[in-house]
């Protein structure tokens, strides 16, 4: 499991290194490999997000052509607001080093659908496994108003956003974008002065 993230931060590191302008991420679910790596091919992608039942083997880039980011669904009961207690551990368990990062996500307990919920998941889950060297993206009811706390309290490798900053379904607001961006910049400044 230590050679696992190892790689994880040395494939984030690389990145990290090599990116000198905004990456082209494109978001796929349940795509066969062959098609991803025709989108990557012909739209230029950086970076492939895996949100699909691929599993983590389908996040490996000799698969994609480029990087993957493989999200993982944290099933959150809507009753307690709360994960299962094994839920570090299961998610530990279940790495390759395939994926570029883990971009955790929210899914609520009983719906087959995971991810766009606009619910957070228990941060403390991404601290854990952002502490252990798994570079995190955390992503799910982030909004202007909490993204300082997140980022703040997380310290994620990166953070996801999209109903969070909307002004209607769909569309978005300039302005609570700019505000989401300004924070989370702010706490990163601020939670890296605790290095």
């Amino acid at each position: 499991q230590a050679s696992t993230l190892n790689q994880f931060v040395a494939n984030a590191r690389s990145l990290e290194a090599a990116s000198k302008r905004p990456l082209v991420v494109g978001v796929f679910q349940n795509q066969s490999p062959e098609f991803i790596k025709e989108m990557v091919q012909e739209c230029g992608l950086d970076l492939v997000q895996l949100h699909g039942k691929e599993g983590m083997a389908a996040a490996n880039s000799a698969l994609n052509g480029v990087p993957a980011i493989r999200v993982v669904d944290i099933e959150t009961d809507p009753a307690t607001g709360k994960a299962s207690d094994d839920a570090v551990e299961t998610l530990l368990q279940s790495l390759t080093s395939d994926p570029l990062a883990i971009l955790l996500d929210t899914s609520i307990k009983g719906d087959a659908d995971g991810g766009g919920t606009g619910v957070t998941f228990d941060w403390s889950i991404a601290e854990k496994l952002q502490n252990s060297g798994l570079p995190v993206i955390i992503a799910g009811g982030l909004t202007p108003d909490n993204i300082e706390d997140a980022v703040g309290s997380v310290r994620p490798w990166g953070v996801d956003v999209s109903s969070g900053v909307e002004a209607t379904p769909g569309t978005k607001d300039h302005d609570k974008v700019q505000t989401f961006v300004g924070g989370a910049r702010s706490a990163a400044i601020e939670a890296s002065k605790g290095i």
